[in-house]
């Protein structure tokens, strides 16, 4: 996608501190969107903190830089104690995403059988196929979301024809999150760029504001016509007509459609659900977790520091970025980063290999009885 009409990707390959040794580069989200800066990360420990602090955050995204942080772990030391030892370092950085295990077990299952020189050099170009599966990935996400959006700009009554679509998406499952086009976005930059009218309510989503920090940065890159609104605004506007669809992201989704996305995302379905808003979640296949059937009981939700909700972030008059603290001295805070989204109350999911119910039925017609 694009940044001041340069084209870019979240997650690329640097040359390394020392010859023949890759570094990896990202950009530092954690200043978006008063700053555009990108991190080099040289180390194991580098990727692992980088992704525990949110420099890169998004499951797919999440995934790959999980990848790549094994490619250095073995550049440094390919023996098989090193590679456990990265594996499980990188696999307890973040607890819901789902993609991180996933891509880290593909990776280690590549190079395991390997002799250790050889090690590095195969989980780079693994790595690389990840992030390179990840970009069409979420492209043809893009495709089977524009044809509901499609769909439903032709259903709209006659004096309504020739408006702009409103789409509500909370927190961001852009291209931020990914390594390019994203997930629940997707859609909106395919239509966008087939000339389809489209407007985004961007919800804020408290307490890190990324939808209204990272959402609104990406979507106006992009010249997508947006609104930001609190978290809160979403069922007012659905009650009066003004939300053509929802569409949002997902970390984790079970075997029967539940899907854990960004806290608030289940009171935007059951509002969506009481006011005949289809729900539609966007993801990619490595975002499933076919061990899993109910997710209310058995995803693990990350709670977060709870400075996150008595402090917030944001840049001042004279262009200083700074945290300031809203709640008053000694009140406790809880952060739960993530809520389930029943399978029942998702309308679809628009995945890589088309559109289908959300259903264990619906996902094993699209991946098949042994996905």
């Amino acid at each position: 996608m694009n940044i001041d009409g340069k084209p870019w990707r979240t997650i690329w390959l640097e040359e390394g501190e020392r010859p023949g040794l890759d570094a990896v580069g990202v950009i530092d989200q954690t200043l978006l969107p008063h700053r555009f800066t990108t991190r080099t990360l040289h180390t194991c420990d580098e990727a692992a903190e980088a992704i525990r602090t949110m420099v890169v955050r998004g499951a797919p995204l999440i995934g790959v830089t999980g990848a790549y942080g094994l490619m250095l772990a073995l550049q440094a030391d390919p023996s098989d104690g090193a590679l456990a030892a990265a594996f499980e370092q990188l696999n307890a950085t973040r607890p819901t995403a789902i993609n991180l295990r996933w891509a880290l077990e593909r990776v280690r299952d590549r190079v395991q059988p390997l002799p250790p020189e050889q090690r590095a050099e195969a989980a780079r170009a693994e790595a690389g196929a990840i992030a390179d599966e990840d970009v069409a990935m979420c492209e043809a996400i893009g495709e089977h979301g524009l044809g509901l959006l499609r769909q439903l700009a032709a259903a709209r009554p006659p004096e309504r024809q020739g408006e702009s679509l409103n789409v509500l998406t909370h927190c961001n499952a852009g291209w931020i999150a990914t390594v390019d086009w994203g997930t629940a976005l997707a859609p909106i930059y395919k239509a966008h760029r087939a000339g389809l009218k489209v407007h985004v309510w961007v919800d804020e989503t408290r307490p890190r504001n990324q939808g209204a920090s990272l959402t609104a940065w990406e979507l106006g890159c992009e010249g997508v016509p947006h609104t930001v609104i609190v978290d809160n605004a979403g069922g007012h506007l659905m009650q009066h007509g003004q939300v053509d669809a929802v569409i949002v992201g997902t970390d984790r989704t079970t075997r029967r459609g539940d899907v854990c996305n960004k806290i608030g995302t289940y009171l935007k379905a059951l509002a969506a659900r009481d006011n005949g808003v289809p729900f539609y979640v966007a993801l990619p296949a490595s975002t499933i977790d076919w061990s899993i059937d109910d997710g209310v009981a058995e995803i693990p939700i990350e709670a977060r520091s709870a400075a996150e909700v008595t402090h917030i972030q944001g840049r001042g008059a004279d262009g200083t970025i700074a945290s300031v603290q809203l709640s008053p001295d000694g009140s406790a805070g809880f952060n739960p980063a993530f809520d389930v989204t029943p399978a029942r109350l998702v309308t679809a999911l628009i995945t890589e290999r088309g559109v289908a119910p959300a259903s264990e039925d619906g996902l094993r017609g699209l991946y098949g009885v042994t996905a």
